[in-house]
């Protein structure tokens, strides 16, 4: 029997991961000795104090049962505390929702509030799952550039008013990924008014809000008058504490939009393990010297890289946020051909800037995932390619 994918599936573009992988396997097949700075998959370990709480949760029968699918009590009212010290932002546990990490809410926040032919505006270049997300729920994006001229920002006077007639949700990436851009304070004031006018959803994704060599993380937008009337903020332990593979986030804002991103939840899923909800809080309590130190440490191998981009003669975005370098291409290059080149001819793994998005050709970004000692063979590899 032939079996055929479903329309939403045939719909897919190719996850752009899985193409890079495949890339970069094909070259370590012919033995080059690859520096791979494609996937943002921080390469530091998760702190011992959150492994050994893991470990003591992990032993206790009482975590071995069906977890509560919105959360532990304790978890999202360590969420709310981590708002108020963080942000100054007075939340209860009900306006926390658990995530089997954020991507995991981003894709189905769409299911709780969208319908088949709404609208929904999407930033681009951008984190992927924003755009099937909205396949998923059988919705339409509306697609805002993130233009270097912008300061990466969208450009919301420039939406149609006839597609705003349409649009129910609005997402913003802040720090951003791909370029690593911030977003003021005022820009979120200002979203929030347009969002007020049109009646949006406002949908922010600040998974690298504590990737910084700053003192403070980057502003919440939950911070603004007005956002917890029609906002709802995704962030993650997985950049801030290195425990990308635990898959453990939590969504936070508007009780309504939490109760239906719960609703989908409760139907799709059973719920996040007790003993990795307990080790989140101990990350969550704990010594948040690893943040300042991972903070520092991109720091550091942010200089290191971009020697080797400066000695190629190659622009980049200058931030103090995420841990990825986003940089322009030679003159006259497509992305796609410039991280093949780069692959081939030095061995380092970077993502094409297209892969995210059309705004994103004619850049590359790079994951600053590897230690100093293979970031700065990296620059050296970089800095001798010459592209005609």
């Amino acid at each position: 029997m032939a079996f055929q994918f479903s329309e939403r599936l045939k719909a897919l573009p190719p996850y752009l991961f899985q193409e890079l992988d495949s890339l970069r396997d094909k070259v370590v097949a012919k033995g080059v000795d690859v520096i791979d700075l494609g996937v943002g998959d921080p390469d530091r370990p998760t702190p011992d104090y959150v492994i050994e709480a893991l470990y003591k949760a992990a032993k206790d029968p009482a975590n071995h049962k069906y977890p509560v699918y919105s959360g532990m009590d304790s978890f999202r009212k360590v969420v709310a505390n981590w708002y108020k010290k963080r942000h100054n932002v007075d939340l209860v546990p009900d306006q926390v929702c658990s995530l089997i990490g954020s991507k995991e809410g981003i894709s189905q926040i769409h299911l709780a509030f969208i319908n088949p032919n709404d609208v929904v505006l999407c930033p681009e270049p951008c984190y992927p799952v924003y755009i099937s997300g909205t396949g998923f729920a059988g919705a339409m994006n509306y697609f805002m550039p993130l233009l270097e001229k912008n300061s990466y920002l969208p450009d919301l006077d420039a939406i149609p008013q006839d597609t705003l007639k349409n649009a129910k949700l609005i997402w913003v990436n802040y720090p951003n990924n791909p370029t690593g851009a911030s977003a003021p304070v005022g820009f979120y004031e200002r979203l929030i008014k347009f969002a007020e006018k049109w009646d949006l959803i406002i949908c922010s994704d600040a998974a690298y809000s504590e990737v910084t060599s700053l003192p403070r993380p980057h502003p919440s937008i939950l911070e603004c008058k007005g956002a917890l009337e029609r906002a709802v903020e995704f962030n993650s332990l997985s950049k801030p504490f290195n425990m990308t593979g635990w898959r453990i986030g939590w969504a936070a804002g508007n009780l309504t939009l939490i109760q239906g991103l719960g609703k989908i939840k409760s139907n799709v899923d059973s719920g996040i393990f007790q003993a990795v909800q307990l080790a989140a809080i101990a990350a969550l309590e704990g010594d948040l010297a690893i943040i300042k130190e991972m903070g520092e440490l991109y720091a550091e191998r942010r200089k290191v890289l971009t020697k080797g981009l400066d000695a190629m003669g190659l622009e980049y975005l200058k931030t103090d946020y995420t841990f990825y370098v986003w940089a322009k291409v030679p003159k006259g290059a497509s992305s796609k051909w410039f991280s093949s080149v780069l692959l081939e001819k030095s061995g380092v793994v970077c993502t094409p800037g297209v892969g995210f998005g059309p705004s994103g050709e004619g850049y590359v970004r790079f994951a600053l995932v590897q230690e100093i000692p293979r970031l700065k063979e990296a620059a050296d590899r970089i800095s001798t390619i010459k592209v005609s």
